[in-house]
């Protein structure tokens, strides 16, 4: 490698090396960027850069990671190459080093497909005169011939390859392009390299040096705790509420929050609104321009919250965030460490809200069908381990560092929901021991689920294949669950008694330390890991889709008079008891007490359909017990809700009305049929009567019709559709009882 860094320093005149003093570099840190003193290790790293050597930076986010490139660059002599993928806030960038260094725009440019031919014209003139310090590239920018052979011509101080992570498919953003960054660096000419990433697992970090043929590269690390956030993950059982009411105790504060598809996030921003907070969504379906608009009003502080996928936030430099509430469970540790990081940038207080429940894991592993095997593996292993991080009573901190190669020694660390209120421990000692036994006794290694279910004494296709259910420990947990086994297999990992191979899909093997423990073990203090309900249904936001509602918190006598007349209306009107209102809807009405039609559209699972049919006599009974108990509502904590929820719900209701195939209105929507069914529950449940009898009589069976029909009619306890499945068996279709459903519901419910 040294070698090959002589040679190419003498054959190509272009190359500079240069050695900066101390006064010099915290002269031009003054002048250029206002700062007194440099943070944690950038001073160590751009000697080190301007020395001529490669330097892969890892520091969390808000540590500075740009300083330590944007500085040297000033001072360099030539053009320091930036490869970033955040195309949407390159001209962000640009213009806040054009603010360092005032009347030279020529300073730093952006080279991305948004440039047209006079501003590419441009770039080429300041970087062909020596004007231009900085130029940031795209990787897709990067490979195209023209720009090579530009690049060519120039000379360049080092490359700088921002998001780093994005090299390995280990990494939560993996970008095919950056693979080819090393080879494109090769065809251009020879500069150092710097390579920075917030985020990297041993294994990413190793790819990324491999990668990129810098295996000589110093490594700067700063530590990835961010004492300033606390961290917490709360039961996804009525998120909608919970974060409204978490904002109004926060008022004026900047946020983020996080939502998997774009249709959560236009729905959840456009709710935020009507409930008096200044939102705006931000996805990759939206324009450039309102996106650009979006992400400015949220810097300007013009509103207080941005609902967004993980298109939003890569780079924003807003260092008052004060909370970052994921809405659904991320895909990886990594991304939600990055994530969270956005908050508290400044130093200051930094709230971290997570919300999950089961049901989001089955989305997350649904939307991995379909992809190659090695990749659904990869995507597996990262899920699983933020499952355990979600699941788990240990310190949140403690796990987060670990999981990125760092040890965090503090027994309780004072910021997240386990330390601030720590469950019940037991002594572990056996049952550690009985993991490590199990590990050395197979001859091959096994992931953390298989080890698992051997304890539990869990038989599947997995466990005979191997005659695992033959084995002395099979069973010999199975006073305990699946997952008490993947609590105590993962503190293990903590305890550096156990490996997870990372290279091998995550197999498990045991460490010397382990060996030790399992000869004479010690007293081993373990928690036991979260029960969590399933969770709403929330991504078509049909009330008693299998949801467990969670919390209570109501006034239980009301609760238990609405529960009463809800039995009398039911017996006059001939119709099971969920049919007039769901336990959700009274528990709602026990918290809120509306008054009227319109307050009582507000509770969940009420419509306008259902508010008008059924709703008059328990607003009379909720107004005299309201009178009669002096009662004082709390106003601050009613929920408006969206009125017309989906914006295809026109176009759905004209087409069904015009008896069109529900095949075709999906297709012209660019949905899915499981997400039409999705759109027309929704309808439903807003209290608007459909006819699907058109489409249900020409793809349905009578029979299969009539016995579905009559199930929910006679004997369904609820409308959950989990439940429903359940008991009807295997004979029936998921469409089909969703079809059926919905007829019940538009023909008695509505």
């Amino acid at each position: 490698m040294f070698l090959r860094k002589i040679f190419h320093i003498l054959v190509n005149p272009n190359f500079a090396v240069m050695t900066t003093d101390s006064s010099l570099l915290h002269s031009k840190l003054k002048e250029f960027f206002g700062f007194d003193s440099f943070k944690a290790d950038q001073e160590r790293i751009i000697k080190h850069l301007t020395s001529g050597n490669n330097a892969f930076v890892l520091m969390p986010t808000g540590g500075g990671k740009s300083l330590c490139y944007q500085l040297p660059a000033l001072v360099m002599e030539g053009t320091a190459i930036v490869i970033s993928p955040l195309i949407a806030l390159m001209k962000n960038q640009v213009d806040a080093i054009r603010g360092f260094v005032a009347g030279n725009d020529g300073i730093a440019h952006f080279l991305n497909s948004s440039l047209n031919k006079a501003q590419l014209a441009e770039v080429r003139k300041d970087l062909m005169s020596g004007e231009t310090k900085l130029l940031y590239v795209a990787p897709e920018s990067l490979t195209k011939a023209e720009n090579i052979a530009m690049l060519k011509e120039i000379d360049i101080s080092f490359y700088a390859v921002d998001e780093a992570h994005c090299i390995s498919e280990w990494g939560h953003d993996f970008r095919p392009e950056y693979r080819r960054i090393r080879a494109i660096i090769e065809d251009i000419g020879y500069a150092p390299i710097i390579a920075l990433t917030a985020t990297a697992t041993p294994k990413v970090q190793s790819d990324i040096l491999k990668n990129l043929g810098i295996m000589d590269a110093t490594v700067f690390k700063s530590s990835f705790n961010r004492p300033n956030l606390y961290y917490e993950v709360r039961d996804k059982s009525d998120p909608k509420k919970d974060i409204i009411k978490f904002i109004r105790q926060n008022p004026g504060k900047s946020g983020i929050i996080y939502c998997l598809s774009r249709k959560k996030v236009e729905e959840l921003a456009e709710l935020l609104n009507i409930n008096g907070i200044k939102a705006a969504p931000y996805h990759a379906g939206l324009d450039a321009k309102t996106r650009a608009e979006n992400q400015d009003a949220f810097l300007m502080e013009e509103i207080d919250v941005i609902v967004a996928t993980i298109a939003f936030g890569m780079g924003i430099d807003k260092p008052d965030v004060r909370f970052v509430i994921h809405y659904d469970i991320p895909k990886s540790i990594e991304g939600y460490y990055q994530e969270t990081g956005r908050a508290g940038r400044d130093g200051q207080e930094g709230q971290c809200i997570t919300f999950y429940s089961y049901k989001d894991i089955q989305k997350l592993e649904k939307f991995m069908q379909g992809k190659p095997i090695a990749e659904q593996e990869i995507g597996k292993q990262l899920l699983m381990e933020t499952v355990a991080y979600a699941e788990s009573n240990s310190c949140r901190r403690k796990l987060l560092l670990n999981y990125f190669g760092e040890e965090y020694t503090e027994d309780n660390c004072g910021a997240c929901d386990n330390c601030l209120h720590p469950k019940k421990q037991f002594d572990g000692r056996e049952e550690m021991a009985m993991v490590i036994d199990l590990v050395e006794s197979l001859p091959e290694r096994f992931k953390m689920e298989h080890l698992s279910n051997i304890l539990a004494g869990e038989v599947n296709s997995i466990i005979k294949s191997y005659n695992h259910d033959r084995l002395e420990l099979f069973g010999a947990g199975k006073e305990h669950g699946v997952r008490f086994w993947n609590a105590v297999i993962h503190q293990g990992m903590i305890l550096k008694f156990l490996h997870k191979d990372i290279e091998s899909y995550g197999l498990i093997t045991v460490t010397d330390e382990g060996r030790r423990f399992a000869e004479s073990p010690w007293q081993l203090m373990l928690t036991e890991d979260r029960e969590f309900s399933d969770g709403e249904d929330d991504d078509d936001d049909v009330p008693g889709a299998g949801a467990v509602r969670g919390g209570g918190g109501g006034d239980e006598q009301l609760l238990s008079m609405l529960k009463d007349l809800r039995k009398d209306v039911a017996r006059k009107r001939k119709l099971q008891p969920w049919v007039i209102f769901s336990d959700p809807s009274l528990e709602d009405m026990s918290i809120m007490y509306p008054m009227s039609i319109e307050e009582l559209k507000n509770c969940q699972g009420v419509g306008e359909g259902k508010a008008r049919k059924f709703g008059k006599e328990f607003i009379e009974l909720i107004s005299k017990y309201v009178e009669d108990n002096e009662v004082v509502r709390p106003d601050d904590f009613v929920v408006k809700s969206i009125v017309n929820k989906s914006a295809n719900k026109v176009y759905i209701i004209q087409s069904v009305d015009r008896k069109l195939p529900l095949e075709d209105i999906a297709s012209a929507k660019g949905l899915e049929m499981e997400e039409l069914l999705d759109e027309i529950e929704a309808i439903v449940f807003s209290g608007t009567k459909l006819n699907l009898d058109y489409y249900i009589t020409q793809t349905l069976d009578e029979d299969v019709v009539d016995e579905i029909y009559e199930f929910f009619h006679e004997e369904a306890e609820s409308d959950s559709l989990a439940d429903a499945m359940e008991e009807l068996g295997s004979d029936y279709d998921e469409v089909e009882v969703r079809l059926v459903r919905i007829k019940f519901l538009c023909e008695v419910a509505n």
